[in-house]
């Protein structure tokens, strides 16, 4: 059994090359190999999002409080709430975030595959986050 203790992880802010806008990044489990599991506690703030990107194995997000929007590419922008549950398929091109006048937070997990989880795209532009 290990045990992390909240004040030894420390949060980071999201890298813009990531994000649009301002993210706070707090890690919560990195499991060493073999395990592949990985969960970030990831807060945006009002209008922050990530870039599209894609996960080799799914991801799943817990929308924790706040209002949030998620899309697939080619879907409708959906309206996030706390309590929400996101399923990504491997390879589905994506971006989430927050709504643009209220923060959202959610818990994201995923899986690595080959050492990595994300692979990382282009900016989602504002007018494709304003639908």
């Amino acid at each position: 059994m290990q045990i992390t203790r909240n004040a030894s992880r420390a949060s980071t802010t999201g890298p813009a090359e990531w994000f649009s806008g301002r993210v706070r990044m707090e890690p919560v489990v990195t499991a060493p190999d073999p395990a592949r599991v990985a969960a970030v506690l990831v807060t945006f703030e009002p209008g922050a999002r990530t870039a599209w990107h894609t996960h080799p194995l799914g991801q799943t997000l817990l929308v924790v409080s706040g209002l949030g929007r998620a899309q697939r590419e080619g879907g409708r922008i959906e309206e996030l709430h706390p309590g929400d549950v996101v399923w990504f398929e491997p390879g589905e091109r994506h971006w989430h975030g927050a709504s643009p006048d209220r923060a959202m937070c959610h818990l994201a997990i995923q899986e690595r595959q080959d050492g990595r989880a994300v692979d990382w795209q282009d900016h989602v532009t504002d007018a494709d986050y304003t639908g």
